[in-house]
């Protein structure tokens, strides 16, 4: 925490304004105005924000940390989903704890440099693999707490339903045990080579987060298939009774479907209360190869918004075989959501900081007056990012370097 109250003064917010902000000693945003300056007396520490942005902090609400900077090392010779699958199969056993430790723990410190408050990761457990992720995410975790939080998500492989899936269900309830904070899986994979349906899959990954009392994050309809329709099943499951926090990511064939149809599912999500991760650097990757005309491959922001869903955006992967680019930064998400799905930069931003903490369950504060203070919530942790810009749209369009962050109050700085 702070030794002593500050006052940011003279930032111009997300919303334009230029206002001062005061952080409590607690490390705690007290106050967002424009009369703060005069009320606040000689023993606040005061910080010139004049000609900078201020930013409630980044939450990257989909990573895949396990497989980060693998680009030179594992190839996807074909560029697709299953390519890159199939690529990481074939190269489990290049990928030992400690090199995965290394490449995590340099991914999430640049994130932390980069103005990331919190990164939600998915870790591998699958036949292959076992628990080298989970084992190597959590001491990630332990090394970089000062930094940055890291949630980490059981990514169970498949299949997970019947005979077949045993052992992937009984490695997911020890990838629990050994650290994992929620429950994940891919359920449409389930149907690739008929191994199972997709209402088998989501059955039993729920029931195994009810056993375990976890929430569940799942990779949802990565297909440009339009009848792929996990998103539907996920929302008939928890308002039949599933009652622990629900996430789901990816939702591409969402995008393919009519207008209609989009929105009859997005109500469904909304009156369900799941949140929607959208992921256009990976989709847009690996999605719509060889197909005319070229579809844009991402889920049905618009629709889902309309809705009343909270959809956050993330970078998902980062210089692997999904995703060979990326810089692990906010910025670059925030315009690709302006590119790809039509939003404000103001939206934009909100997308990647305040809609990512609140699908990870972190404290954003009172955000009910959130138009006027930019997203900045009054009694939420001053995790925040200052960088040199006159708009928010100009700091996304730029992505400055010059970056000012602060971690519940404190301003770090962070060796990547």
């Amino acid at each position: 925490m702070p030794d002593a109250a500050q006052l940011l003064t003279s930032a111009t917010l997300s919303t334009g304004e230029i206002a001062d902000v005061l952080i409590a000693a607690d490390g705690t945003i007290a106050g967002v105005g424009s009369d703060l300056d005069a009320r606040s007396g000689p023993a606040v520490t005061r910080v010139d924000l004049s000609g900078r942005v201020l930013l409630a902090a980044a939450v990257e609400p989909h990573a895949h940390l396990d497989k980060a900077f693998l680009a030179e090392v594992v190839t996807n010779p074909t560029g697709d989903l299953i390519g890159a699958i199939d690529a990481m199969r074939s190269s489990r056993h290049l990928l030992a704890v400690d090199e995965t430790i290394e490449r995590a723990e340099r991914a999430a410190r640049l994130m932390a440099s980069n103005g990331y408050r919190a990164v939600r990761t998915h870790a591998d457990v699958t036949a292959e693999h076992g628990l080298r992720s989970i084992e190597a995410l959590t001491e990630v975790r332990r090394r970089v707490s000062d930094l940055i939080d890291v949630e980490i998500v059981a990514l169970c492989g498949w299949p997970v339903s019947g005979m077949a899936g045993a052992d992937h269900r009984a490695l997911l309830r020890a990838a629990i045990d050994g650290g994992a904070d929620l429950v994940g899986g891919c359920p449409h994979l389930e149907v690739i080579d008929d191994s199972g349906t997709i209402e088998a899959a989501t059955d039993e990954l729920l029931q195994i987060a009810v056993d375990l009392g976890r929430g569940v994050d799942l990779h949802t309809d990565e297909t440009l298939d339009p009848s792929s329709n996990g998103l539907d099943v996920l929302a008939a499951r928890v308002m039949s009774g599933f009652d622990l926090p629900a996430t789901a990511s990816h939702c591409v064939s969402l995008g393919q479907r009519t207008v209609d149809a989009q929105q009859e599912t997005a109500e469904r999500v909304a009156a369900a209360g799941i949140h929607v991760i959208a992921l256009p650097h990976t989709n847009l990757f690996l999605q719509g190869r060889g197909t005319a005309p070229m579809p844009r491959a991402l889920t049905a922001v618009d629709a889902l918004r309309r809705a009343g869903v909270n959809v956050a955006a993330g970078a998902d992967n980062l210089q692997d075989p999904f995703n060979p680019v990326g810089r692990a930064c906010a910025f670059e998400t925030a315009g690709l959501m302006i590119m790809t799905s039509h939003l404000l930069p103001e939206n934009a931003w909100a997308s990647v900081s305040t809609n990512s903490a609140m699908a990870l369950g972190l404290d954003v504060g009172d955000i009910t007056n959130a138009a006027s203070t930019g997203g900045l919530g009054i009694g939420a942790p001053a995790d925040l990012l200052a960088v040199p810009a006159g708009s928010v749209r100009e700091a996304i369009a730029m992505g400055p370097t010059d970056r000012w962050v602060w971690r519940a109050g404190r301003r770090r700085l962070v060796e990547t």
